[in-house]
């Protein structure tokens, strides 16, 4: 496997939408595609598709594409979700809940194993199959599980003291949907997800109606 720190970032992020179409195909229950196919399915050229896999070797063969099972099972070694990732999430609010509630983690390698929040109100009420901790626990609870990735669900104010706890407890990954950028070590890894950004890029691109 190549050296992750060699490859772009953004090579890195197409991935992940390889593998989703891919395990739609399989699920439709094809067996073989191309580099042709897939890129039609997914807006992206036939030629960028076999740039980026070829970072990590060789796949496929010429005149016959891939075989769909071989490619699910190399890109999940890549993306190191050939296991399942335990994680924690911090932040019991409206989207708390329905992070908690999602079906679709599991599917993919990861596996949510302990809610945290700081108001006494919601400390000990169960979502789905979980009773929400209190976030004072959070520290022993990632040493003693060797938990390495969080998702942070709460208010802008408090995102970075949560992102502090975690760092200090030892998380390697964040996922945050506060609206704001985290300052965090360096090897600590932060996605942000803020739907208001992405739709603020949109409206870039939408007629004026007013």
């Amino acid at each position: 496997m190549a050296s992750v720190r060699k490859v772009p970032n953004i090579v890195i992020g197409r991935l992940p939408v390889y593998l989703r179409a891919l395990q739609v195909m399989a699920a439709e229950g094809r067996e073989v595609t191309s580099s042709q196919e897939l890129g039609e399915r997914l807006g992206i050229s036939s030629a960028q598709i076999r740039k980026d896999l070829s970072y990590f070797g060789t796949f496929g063969k010429q005149g016959t594409g891939y075989r769909i099972p071989d490619l699910i099972h190399r890109l999940k070694q890549i993306l190191r979700v050939d296991r399942t990732w335990d994680m924690i999430l911090i932040g019991a609010g409206n989207l708390g809940h329905a992070l908690a509630q999602y079906q679709g983690f599991t599917p993919r390698g990861f596996r949510l194993v302990a809610i945290f929040d700081n108001d006494p109100e919601k400390i000990g009420r169960p979502i789905g199959l979980h009773v929400i901790r209190d976030v004072q626990e959070l520290p022993a609870f990632v040493q003693e599980h060797r938990i390495q990735i969080a998702m942070i669900a709460v208010p802008a104010s408090a995102a970075q003291q949560v992102a502090d706890l975690c760092v200090e407890a030892g998380i390697r990954a964040i996922l945050n949907y506060a609206p704001i950028h985290l300052k965090v070590p360096s090897g600590v890894l932060v996605q942000y997800i803020d739907p208001a950004i992405h739709l603020q890029q949109m409206t870039y691109y939408l007629d004026d109606q007013t």
